[in-house]
C-alpha cells in the first residue's frame, strides 16, 4: 500500500529589502512560486492586498533565514514569518479541481493554509497589472486582528526582522 503524498508546503518570509515586504511562497511543480506582498497577508476578507508575482525559488529556500548582502534574491534580512502546508481549492466552471500551476497561468488560485500563524482560505487573483491576495470569508477571518503587528517573530529562530538584521557581520 502506497503512502499518501505529502501536502505541498507554503512559507511566508518577511524580507527587509529596499522596501520591507512579505514573500508568500507556495510549492508548485517542484519550486516555490512567489508573490511579494508589501503589507503582508490580511485576515480581513474586505482587504485586497497588492501581490507582485516574483521569481521562482528552490524548495530549499523555504527554511532560509539570514541577511543577504547584494545577493540574487535581493539584499537585507529575511526571517521565516510563517510556514506549513496548503491545500489547493481552485475549481473550474465545471467544479473540477485545477492544478496550481494551471491556476496561476489562468490568473486565479484559491488555497487553504495550515500554518503556525495563518489558517484558512485565501486567493491570489491576477489583475491587469499585478495580483491581489484576498482572505476568503471563513471561520479564520478576523478583521480586528493584524498578525503582521501582533506576531512579528520568526517561527524558526524566534527573532524579529530587526534582530536578524543585527546578526549581519
Amino acid at each position: 500500500m502506497s503512502s499518501l503524498p505529502e501536502a505541498p508546503v507554503f512559507v511566508v518570509q518577511l524580507h527587509d529589502a529596499r522596501r520591507r515586504h512579505y514573500d508568500v511562497r507556495l510549492e508548485v511543480d517542484g519550486v516555490l512560486k512567489s508573490w511579494a506582498v508589501p503589507l503582508g497577508p490580511s485576515l480581513d476578507p474586505v482587504v485586497k492586498r497588492l501581490a507582485v508575482f516574483t521569481t521562482d525559488h528552490d524548495l530549499e529556500y523555504a527554511t532560509y533565514e539570514g541577511v543577504h548582502a547584494e545577493a540574487k534574491y535581493g539584499s537585507g534580512a529575511v526571517i521565516v514569518w510563517d510556514a506549513g502546508v496548503y491545500t489547493n481549492l481552485t475549481r473550474d466552471k465545471q467544479r473540477r479541481l485545477v492544478e496550481p500551476g494551471a491556476a496561476i497561468e489562468r490568473g486565479h488560485l484559491k488555497f487553504r493554509l495550515n500554518g503556525v500563524k495563518l489558517q484558512g482560505t485565501w486567493a491570489f487573483t491576477r489583475t491587469d497589472r499585478d495580483w491581489l491576495m484576498v482572505k476568503v470569508r471563513d471561520d479564520s477571518a478576523d478583521p480586528s486582528l493584524d498578525l503582521t503587528t501582533t506576531e512579528p517573530r520568526s517561527i524558526l529562530s524566534g527573532l524579529t526582522i530587526e534582530e536578524m538584521a543585527a546578526t549581519a557581520p
